[in-house]
C-alpha cells in the first residue's frame, strides 16, 4: 500500500502499523514485515497504540485494530447479524455503543409487524435504563445477557447481549425489542439464544472471536 507521509516520523510509523492491521490479525513478526518498521520500534509503538485502544489483541495474542477504530466500522459489520436476528425473532433489532453516561443507537432495523418498536439511528438514550444500558454498564456479566420490561418505555420489552473486543471489554450491545404482547414479560426466555448468537456473529465479523 502506498502511504502518504506527514514528515513526522513516529506518526508515520504508527499509521503504517494501523494500515498493516487493516488486512487482519498479525503477530509481531508479521507486523514488522508488513509495515517495514524496525522490530524494536514496531513493538514499542504497537504497545503504545494498545494503551490508547487503537490496537488490540485477539485470542491468540496477535495484534488487531483496537476498539476505538473498530467501533467506527461496527455499524457496517453488524448489519448482517442484526438482519438475521430481526428475521429470526420478527422483532426490531438495534446496536448500541456507549457514549459517556448515555448509549447511542448506531444500527436500527425495524420489525415487519405494524406494531413495533422504532429507535432511530443516532438516538441518544439513558445508560441507566433498558437491557442495552445494563449490558454497556457491565451488569450483565453473570448471565451474559440482560432483559428489561417497561423500564424505558411503557409496553416495550427488550433483550440485549454484549459485543466484546478480543481483550474482553464490552464495546457494544446487540438488542431485540418489541411490544410486550409479543415478547411477553419474560423476553429473555424467547430471545436470549438468538441475541447471544447475533452478538457472537458480530464479534466474529470484527475478528474478535
Amino acid at each position: 500500500m502506498e502511504r502518504s507521509l506527514s514528515g513526522v516520523g513516529v506518526l508515520d510509523k504508527a499509521v503504517s502499523l494501523l494500515d498493516a492491521l487493516e488486512s487482519g490479525p498479525l503477530s509481531l513478526n508479521d507486523l514488522v514485515a508488513a509495515s517495514g518498521v524496525p522490530r524494536a520500534t514496531c513493538h514499542r509503538l504497537a504497545h503504545a497504540l494498545e494503551k490508547h485502544r487503537l490496537v488490540g489483541r485477539d485470542a491468540e495474542g496477535r495484534f488487531v485494530l483496537g476498539s476505538r477504530l473498530a467501533a467506527r466500522s461496527l455499524d457496517q459489520v453488524a448489519v448482517p447479524a442484526l438482519e438475521a436476528l430481526r428475521d429470526t425473532t420478527a422483532e426490531s433489532t438495534q446496536l448500541y455503543v456507549r457514549r459517556g453516561d448515555t448509549r447511542v443507537c448506531v444500527v436500527s432495523l425495524e420489525s415487519p409487524h405494524g406494531l413495533r418498536t422504532i429507535v432511530p439511528v443516532g438516538a441518544v438514550l439513558p445508560l441507566a435504563l433498558g437491557s442495552a444500558g445494563a449490558v454497556l454498564r457491565g451488569t450483565a456479566a453473570r448471565k451474559g445477557w440482560a432483559q428489561s420490561v417497561e423500564e424505558r418505555e411503557r409496553g416495550v420489552a427488550s433483550v440485549s447481549a454484549p459485543v466484546r473486543e478480543s481483550g474482553g471489554a464490552v464495546v457494544a450491545a446487540v438488542s431485540v425489542s418489541g411490544p410486550i404482547e409479543r415478547t411477553t414479560r419474560a423476553p429473555g426466555r424467547k430471545y436470549k439464544a438468538a441475541v447471544l448468537t447475533a452478538a457472537r456473529q458480530v464479534e466474529e465479523a470484527m475478528g474478535w472471536a
